[in-house]
């Protein structure tokens, strides 16, 4: 860490994103020895490491400023405040803009170390440009905000406030500000980026900025989608994912569980059979997709054959990478307040669950020898393929830079290459 802006980044990549707008910002207000927690609260757990984090900064760094922001800072601001190692607490709007680094304001008393206002007053999203982002061979790119959606387990919305989208022409300029600087993948980010353009004038959707954008930067070698709703999808968007090699054929989808019961009381607002249809359809017109997917084990009322249903859909869909969360209650949504399952079932559902997701990455991962590969390379010897799949290799290759690789094996987690 430096003596003068440092962040550490939890969660999502529309966090990492906004680290780089609030070292700007931090940096324009002159900050220095300041690092800024950019928190997540999508679980109990991710709270309870950012608190971790501070605690440990805060002994190798007595004389810093620290600051925490983010999701769980936004939700929990007197959680953080009443930490003797924070000097002060902003939300998630507020940490954008260079005045809430100026130290001016901040007082001793809990109170007094708190700037965080309505998020749910919020209407607009900020737009800034940003030139990289440090240390990352990928850029992402935020083209939405907030969520209008209100599934029964989720905090989001309440730290990240109503859905509202960047414009177009901003989103065109900032990838073409990327793709100058070097960049040569880009990631559309948000926290519901299937809900793109519904607040903008002539609501276009996420398909049409999609294309706004393969056209506007003909430079752009590889776009890529951050996290999906499949039943949010545009014809559009569909079109574009069948026909432009250039985006990239790896899908993350929302889908949290398999069950139609569970679903329902999760209030989401797709069945098990919709999610199934949907890879099925994509597959007919992208024959090389892959699917990723986020799926929640052991949530309130969940029974054994329920979860049989989460286990089987990860077949039914032929999913590649899953992202497993134990059920987490956050307090102020209502599944908090159903019956929850003992934590050691929600523990073991969720062991199983990883188990049956690192079969399926086995099988994606056999698939793969022989295959030549476009890889981003993101370190020495590290890089992911057009499909998201990590890949190790020995040969030299820049960070930044797509290489042609030829798949000789894997190690179970991620794959072997050499140079085509």
């Amino acid at each position: 860490m430096t003596n003068k802006v440092d962040i550490v980044t939890f969660g999502c990549r529309l966090n990492a994103y906004e680290s780089e707008v609030m070292r700007a910002a931090a940096e324009e207000a002159g900050s220095e020895n300041t690092v800024l927690i950019n928190t997540c609260a999508v679980t109990a757990e991710a709270v309870r490491q950012a608190r971790q984090t501070i605690r440990r900064i805060r002994r190798e760094r007595p004389d810093a400023r620290l600051i925490v922001t983010g999701c769980a800072a936004q939700t929990e601001a007197e959680t953080f405040a009443a930490m003797p190692e924070v000097d002060a607490v902003i939300g998630n709007a507020e940490k954008l803009e260079p005045a809430s680094y100026r130290p001016q304001g901040f007082g001793t008393e809990d109170s007094e170390k708190i700037r965080v206002n309505d998020i749910m007053s919020v209407r607009e999203t900020a737009t800034h440009l940003i030139d990289g982002l440090t240390e990352r061979a990928r850029a992402f790119v935020q083209v939405q905000n907030g969520c209008d959606h209100r599934c029964t387990f989720c905090i989001i919305p309440f730290g990240r406030g109503p859905s509202r989208s960047v414009p177009m022409g901003v989103v065109v300029e900032q990838i073409r500000r990327l793709v100058g600087n070097g960049y040569r993948e880009v990631v559309l980010t948000g926290v519901d980026i299937t809900a793109y353009g519904a607040d903008l004038p002539g609501s276009p959707k996420l398909g049409t900025l999609a294309r706004a954008i393969l056209r506007g930067v003909p430079d752009l070698p590889r776009l890529r989608l951050s996290s999906i709703d499949s039943v949010e999808a545009d014809p559009a968007l569909l079109e574009v994912i069948a026909s432009e090699p250039r985006l990239m054929p790896h899908l993350h989808l929302s889908l949290q569980a398999g069950d139609d019961m569970i679903l329902k009381r999760m209030k989401r607002r797709h069945l098990r059979d919709d999610t199934i249809r949907f890879c099925e359809d994509m597959r007919m017109s992208r024959p090389d997709v892959v699917f990723g997917a986020d799926i929640i084990a052991g949530f309130p009322t969940e029974t054994e054959d329920m979860f049989r249903n989460s286990l089987a859909i990860v077949d039914e869909c032929g999913l590649t990478f899953l992202h497993v969360f134990p059920f987490s209650p956050r307090k102020g949504t209502p599944a908090a307040r159903m019956p929850q399952l003992d934590r050691q079932l929600v523990k073991e559902r969720a062991k199983r669950l990883r188990e049956k997701g690192e079969e399926a990455l086995h099988r994606h991962l056999e698939s793969q020898r022989g295959a030549t590969r476009q890889v981003l390379v993101e370190t020495p010897g590290n890089g992911r393929t057009e499909h998201f799949t990590p890949v190790h290799f020995e040969h030299e290759a820049a960070p930044g830079a797509i290489a042609s690789m030829v798949v000789n094996g894997h190690d179970g987690a991620r794959l072997t290459a050499r140079a085509a």
